[in-house]
């Protein structure tokens, strides 16, 4: 998907519907490129017009792509879009009149922990519903505009399923205090912000849009490097909630590169120059105890 490219916007989303209902994908010099990447154009799959967004931006040096929407009447797109009308107009720009500037942008996670149709996982007593799981529903590419309803129907079905296993569940012992040991309060808060920046940049950078098993495999070892980091850190300071969103961040980016150089084909939101084709369909499903992949576990 898209959001909007503005020095004070953080990660808002500019719907994949603006282009259903005909939004059209220009560069900065006003000429609509989809057409040169693929016959479907705005309306390809989303994988499609990530890559065609980021090969246009790479192409010209430009900050930004723009989707038009100035040749819809104003009261259609606030009629059909009031979130995104009231938001865009916030930073200073009205849809109906100027084209809004988009990057491609990361969508939680395309896969995520495999669940049955209940929302149970592997770990009993553990439920996962909405982004973070894996149902089988969606595939190479996330389906746009489903998270609702997926949210809906899995969220019903786990309530379900967690009032039965709570019915069953012997009472649950009572935690005992934290006891930090010898840890101190935190005095350096620029350790966890470089960590966590350069996670990001890393992520973006090398196991982005497009990959290769060149930037697959220097994102791993700076991932392990990292990790150790994270860990020294972990140990010698009190836990605050950044520091455990970090080492989450850790785990979870060398879990995707780690299915990432499981998979030696193109597919869906997994794009790969080193292997730009299609072999037989099959999942990349990490489970510990079982053999792993190289970058995982260490």
């Amino acid at each position: 998907p898209t959001c909007l490219y503005h020095p004070q916007a953080k990660n808002f989303l500019i719907s994949e519907a603006l282009r259903g209902e005909g939004g059209i994908l220009r560069n900065k010099s006003g000429e609509a490129f989809m057409e040169r990447y693929d016959p479907r154009r705005e309306l390809a799959p989303r994988d499609v017009v990530a890559r065609s967004i980021d090969s246009e931006l790479k192409r010209r040096g430009d900050d930004s792509v723009f989707l038009d929407m100035t040749h819809l009447p104003k009261g259609f797109l606030v009629e059909h879009f009031p979130h995104i009308y009231t938001t865009c107009i916030a930073f200073g720009i009205d849809m109906a009149v100027t084209p809004i500037p988009v990057v491609p942008a990361a969508h939680y996670v395309c896969g995520g922990v495999c669940t049955d149709l209940f929302g149970q996982t592997s770990i009993p007593g553990l439920l996962a519903i909405g982004e973070v799981a894996c149902t089988g529903l969606h595939g190479a590419n996330r389906l746009a505009s489903n998270s609702l309803l997926e949210g809906l129907v899995f969220g019903h079905r786990a309530a379900e399923m967690a009032r039965t296993l709570a019915a069953d569940a012997p009472r649950t012992p009572a935690a005992p205090d934290w006891d930090p040991g010898s840890a101190v309060p935190p005095d350096e808060g620029v350790i966890v912000k470089q960590n966590w920046d350069e996670i990001r940049h890393l992520m973006w950078n090398y196991v982005g849009i497009v990959r290769t098993d060149k930037r697959l495999a220097r994102a791993q070892r700076r991932l392990d490097n990292l990790v150790g980091e994270i860990q020294e850190y972990y140990w010698g300071y009190l836990v605050t909630r950044d520091l455990l969103e970090l080492r989450n961040l850790a785990d979870v980016a060398r879990l995707i590169v780690a299915c990432a150089q499981e998979r030696h084909e193109s597919r869906g939101l997994h794009y790969t120059l080193s292997s730009p084709g299609q072999i037989e369909p099959r999942d990349t499903v990490l489970v510990r105890g079982r053999p792993a992949p190289s970058a995982w576990p260490r």
